[in-house]
């Protein structure tokens, strides 16, 4: 038979082929085992003849236009077998193909080789048109094996996870075989099949029988479930890895290549929540005293699932099993385990615990649970603090300290993804990133620290307000000590943000007014600039009634030009050259007219005579009223020790100066001789004779000041300092002066009701009782939150006075009286 090559090969000095374009010839088979293709065509003028004449006229060759057609003559090919003879053989070999050994291996030996198969197949279908007889022969064949292999797993004396093992191997038989299959009967799928758009290729066919004999098979699935169930509950009650875990990742890829997966994914997830639901209900109880060890045992048992299905499932199963895992261990029990453990991890300064918890609850939405009971910790703590009545002392400092604590938990602790607007719509692509989002503290929880606190200090009304003022004027005395600028001013904001948490303002500003004025006219404050940077926040932050301040720097400064002008028209030498005195507006000031003098030394009150004439010369109109229990004064003492400079308040002065004409002076001729108050005078005294620095001796020794007690010049007082500064009560604001400084409060109150409810009446004239109370409350809540037995009291007062009346057709309606 002649070689298709030959009659093939062309001149190598002709270029025939060089247009030749391809076209396809339908129904063509060059008896190969490749599928059609396309064939040249040559033009038929072309045949070997013409070539042979051409071979010798290279210069003279024209191109031809058109396609060439090159016809090949004689038998080239050997006649085909029978069509029913090779469909036996393809039967034979597919069952052969598809027959069950017990140990699942292939079978050693078929009636032809793969690439008879392959031709044979390729005969039937494209030279014989017999792809259907083949194609049902293939249907018949495959039915009939995976139905022997279903029953065969079905009937199976394994058991439970050694049977996942058996499926295994049987599927990973049956998956090859198919493969095999679809390989050898390729012409079937690319000449029969692609003709016929209602018939399934070699794979499909298999794989959807495999799904009706197999997975339609109630045994079967039953015995799949029970293998999965048993090797999943053992690993969870043990705690352990099963030694066949290997078994489930095999198990899945096949479920996932017959698209069964989601019925496993499906038992997985229902076994998952009722082990975990009755797992949960019974750890309660055990732990019902010891909620810790619950929050423990669910975080590992949280930590194990996780491991196991990353272990075993797809990735996109990892967030299904992972919520259905802590839904079912967390469910109900959330509030409990918060309440009863955050406090503790809060008292521990336990942020990382705090943290998981959080990551762990905001997975099944239960954060609520956490910042209701992280509110309800804060308000407790803090009305906790503000009513320890034994260490007012240390209220603020604590209250900081617990301030610090609770932002540090919520900033480390309770995150969440920081939401950052889209970015805008560009032409120029950007490069993915592979950055973490950044985080940020979770606002419920923020918002929780602010209403926890403002309930919190609630529990004692004004006492936060007063100790916060007084927390201030105590750290503008002391200073920044070694602390630099910037860290001083920051516990400064810090103490002004609990100012923010106190309904009474009028409190705080009241304290915090008297402070500075003390702290300003004793010379006590450590920085006038930070005094003036200070009130400029509380002005332009809190209160524009601070403002005031600069009214007192103002004054001090006008006061300061005055002495120095004033000493200035004194000869050199003269008394009154050691005279400062401060000139006050009364507006500006929190001092009231004094209304009980004292008798100063004449000296004294001859200087102090002398000024008045001074400063009324200048400013006529004016009345000036001296107030002398802020004034102080130096004195020169001489003690066996030798001699001190002491520094004093003016009434210290003033007692002291009574012991240079006597050396024991009775309680009553000190307070004639004075003219104190008695309060006043006994405050002086104990400050003289029974603090650390007794420059007086008390007879007898004791704490109290009695109207029966001596006093006498301490002659054998010692100090290691030349100045000794003795420290006064003027300072310090005293407890009496506390009870005067809240009864004044309350005075002022009374009016501001009093003067806000006349202002609403009078521009509604007329208002029910609930209408009123709620008008006030909101008319004065900028100074203070008033309580509703006020209100109604205040109410009561102004009809009684006739400013307001009530109404006789309904009890309840206030009429404005004009």
């Amino acid at each position: 038979m002649t070689s298709l090559d030959f009659l093939l090969t062309l001149p190598r000095t002709s270029d025939g082929l060089t247009n030749v374009k391809p076209t396809t010839l339908p129904g063509v088979d060059d008896g190969s085992g490749s599928p059609p293709r396309k064939v040249a065509r040559l033009a038929a003028g072309s045949d070997s003849a013409s070539a042979s004449r051409s071979m010798g006229k290279a210069s003279s060759i024209q191109r031809l236009d058109g396609p060439i057609r090159i016809q090949v003559i004689g038998n080239y090919m050997s006649k085909a077998p029978p069509v029913e003879k090779q469909l036996a053989l393809l039967r034979q070999c597919i069952r052969l193909i598809l027959f069950i050994k017990p140990e699942f291996t292939m079978t050693d030996t078929l009636p032809a080789t793969f690439e008879g198969v392959y031709n044979a197949c390729r005969s039937v279908v494209s030279i014989s048109n017999q792809g259907e007889d083949l194609y049902n022969i293939l249907k018949i064949e495959l039915e009939q094996s995976i139905s022997k292999l279903s029953r065969l797993l079905g009937s199976s004396p394994e058991e439970d996870v050694a049977w996942l093992a058996l499926f295994n191997r049987a599927f990973a038989w049956l998956e090859e075989h198919i493969a095999l299959l679809a390989s050898l009967l390729t012409y079937l799928d690319q000449i029969y099949v692609v003709q016929h758009k209602d018939v399934l290729n070699v794979h499909d066919l298999a794989y959807l029988l495999i799904g009706e004999q197999i997975f339609g098979s109630a045994q079967v699935v039953d015995r799949l479930h029970k293998g999965v169930k048993t090797w999943l509950e053992m690993e969870r009650r043990t705690r352990t890895i099963h030694p066949k875990r290997a078994f489930i990742p095999t198990l899945i890829n096949h479920l996932i290549r017959h698209h069964q997966y989601s019925n496993f994914e499906a038992q997985y997830v229902d076994l998952t929540q009722a082990f975990y639901i009755a797992e949960s209900a019974e750890k309660a109880e055990e732990l019902k005293e010891d909620p810790k060890a619950f929050f423990k045992h669910a975080r590992a048992r949280i930590d194990e699932e996780s491991a196991r299905v990353q272990a075993v499932l797809p990735i996109a199963a990892w967030s299904v099993v992972g919520f259905t895992t802590e839904w079912s261990l967390w469910a109900g029990r959330t509030q409990w385990v918060a309440s009863k453990t955050l406090p503790s991890y809060m008292e521990e300064k336990n942020s990382g615990t705090l943290a998981k918890m959080y990551t762990l609850f905001s997975r099944v939405e239960a954060t609520k649970a956490l910042s209701d009971t992280f509110g309800a910790y804060i308000r407790t703590t803090v009305a906790s603090i503000v009513t320890d009545t034994a260490r007012d002392d240390d209220m603020v400092q604590r209250l900081l300290d617990f301030k610090e604590l609770a932002d540090k938990t919520v900033s480390t602790s309770f995150l969440v993804e920081k939401l950052t607007p889209a970015p805008a719509t560009s032409q120029t692509p950007t490069a993915s990133t592979s950055k973490l989002p950044s985080m940020q503290p979770d606002q419920v929880f923020l918002y929780a620290i602010t209403d926890a606190f403002n309930m919190g200090f609630k529990a004692r009304r004004s006492k936060p307000a007063e100790m916060i003022a007084k927390y201030v004027d105590k750290a503008m005395r002391k200073g920044q000590g070694k602390a630099s600028d910037a860290e001083f001013q920051a516990l400064l904001d810090k103490v002004l943000a609990l100012y923010r948490f106190t309904d009474d303002k009028d409190v705080f500003r009241t304290f915090y007014h008297r402070s500075l004025a003390k702290r300003l006219l004793l010379e006590r404050s450590a920085s006038d600039d930070f005094e003036k940077a200070i009130l400029k926040k509380l002005k332009e932050n809190y209160d524009p009634e601070f403002g005031m301040g600069e009214e007192m720097f103002k004054d001090l400064s006008l006061s300061r030009e005055s002495m120095k002008e004033y000493h200035s028209k004194l000869p050199e030498g003269s008394p009154g050259r050691k005279l400062n005195a401060m000139v006050l507006q009364r507006s500006a000031w929190p001092f009231a007219a004094q209304k009980n003098t004292v008798d100063l030394p004449p000296s004294m009150q001859d200087e102090i005579t002398k000024y008045t004439e001074f400063y009324k010369a200048a400013h006529s109109g004016h009345v000036l009223d001296w107030n002398h229990n802020l004034g102080t004064a130096t004195l020169k003492a001489r003690f066996n020790a030798g001699v001190k400079e002491l520094s004093v308040s003016l009434y210290q002065a003033i007692v002291l100066l009574l012991f240079n004409d006597a050396v024991d002076i009775p309680f009553a001729d000190i307070k004639e001789m004075t003219g104190m108050e008695d309060a006043e005078l006994r405050r002086t005294l104990q400050s003289l004779a029974c603090g650390k620095k007794k420059v007086l001796k008390k007879i007898p020794p004791g704490k109290d000041v009695n109207d029966s007690d001596m006093f006498r010049y301490n002659a054998d007082f010692d100090d290691p300092h030349a100045k000794v500064h003795i420290n006064s009560i003027q300072v310090k604001v005293s407890p009496e002066e506390s009870k005067r400084t809240n009864a004044s409060i309350e005075d002022d109150r009374k009016h501001y009701l009093d003067a806000a409810i006349v202002r609403i009446m009078k521009a509604r004239k007329e208002m029910t009782y609930e209408q009123l109370k709620a008008a006030t409350i909101d008319a004065v809540k900028s100074h203070f939150v008033p309580q509703v037995e006020t209100i109604k009291r205040r109410i009561d007062s102004l009809v009684e006075t006739e400013y307001l009346e009530r109404s006789t057709a309904d009890k309840n309606v206030y009429k404005y009286v004009a």
